[in-house]
């Protein structure tokens, strides 16, 4: 018997039908993805997303098939740092999922941000939406098949990275510290969050670590440095490297021209590709990797925004 809603609200019947479509639809997207890895931080201001889209891009400069997923809800940042202005197009597979944005051959991009018409405007969603929102997220889109899926969080323990632990089994977590002993206060709350939730943790990664001066080249540990390092060591946790802080990064990353995507020569570019190469070696793709020009891969569907 239809409600007075007009046939348009749903029985608790077609909810659990709905859920487990979705959740099969999950299940078969992440079996196509060899690794998964949540780059997370309990402190805010650490530089996740700097450090997600550069390991994104040096993965997939190696000839690795790559996908970024950003699940910042709130204040999502890599396709703006990646420069990338594409909107969501219709779907163009058989069973209906949705391209990603891609920067090139090797990387596909997924944030809310580009879903969006107007990217200025604020995400105010309680948890189910933000929870619904990755799981779509996965089972919705087409990512393929993936060497590496980068998924790139907001700060803290809250609805995000839980959602992605519950959803993505057998999900890494690379945790991003700073030096200093405040930073690492709140990343010891990520670590522990990462035990209780059976998430392993692939490595630690120290950012900030020094300063490159922009006329010498040389660096300055103005926030200290080892810090990391020796949190790692003492938790008996991989460490995967240290990244010092770049003006040319930053700039970078502002202006939408991805640094690790060039060919510069800057000690933050070689800490950055030794980060890529220990993630190689602790979580290998199964096939070998085949060596790729990384310039960005115009994308727009030319809709303006209005397509869904």
């Amino acid at each position: 018997m239809a409600g007075s809603c007009g046939g348009s609200c749903s029985t608790p019947e077609s909810q659990k039908a709905a859920a487990a479509q979705q959740e099969l639809a999950i299940n078969k997207s992440l079996g196509k993805i060899k690794n998964k890895i949540l780059v997370m931080s309990g402190k805010g201001g650490v530089g996740k997303s700097t450090v997600s889209v550069n390991l994104a891009l040096g993965l997939a400069k190696a000839g690795h098939k790559v996908g970024l997923m950003d699940v910042d809800i709130h204040g999502p940042d890599v396709v703006r740092m990646l420069n990338l202005k594409g909107t969501i197009e219709p779907p163009a597979t058989p069973d209906g999922l949705v391209p990603p944005l891609k920067f090139n051959d090797n990387l596909k991009v997924v944030s809310l941000e580009y879903m969006m018409k107007d990217r200025d405007e604020a995400i105010i969603w309680r948890g189910p939406l933000k929870i619904q929102a990755i799981r779509q997220f996965v089972s919705d889109m087409d990512w393929g098949e993936l060497d590496y899926l980068i998924i790139d969080a907001p700060p803290g323990t809250g609805d995000e990275p839980l959602s992605v632990a519950q959803t993505i089994p057998h999900v890494k977590a690379i945790v991003v510290t700073t030096p200093q002993k405040v930073a690492l206060a709140d990343v010891r709350k990520s670590i522990n969050f990462c035990k209780t939730v059976k998430v392993e943790i692939a490595g630690v990664v120290e950012n900030m670590s020094g300063f490159v001066c922009p006329h010498c080249n040389a660096t300055v540990d103005i926030f200290k440095s080892g810090g990391g390092e020796e949190l790692a060591r003492e938790l008996d946790l991989p460490f995967l490297g240290k990244i010092p802080m770049d003006p040319k990064v930053v700039l970078a990353g502002d202006d939408g021209k991805p640094y690790l995507s060039s060919d510069a020569d800057s000690p933050a570019v070689k800490a950055f590709s030794e980060v890529v190469k220990a993630i190689e070696i602790r979580l290998p793709p199964v096939a070998a990797p085949v060596s790729l020009n990384m310039a960005p891969k115009e994308t727009s569907c030319g809709c303006g925004g209005s397509c869904s």
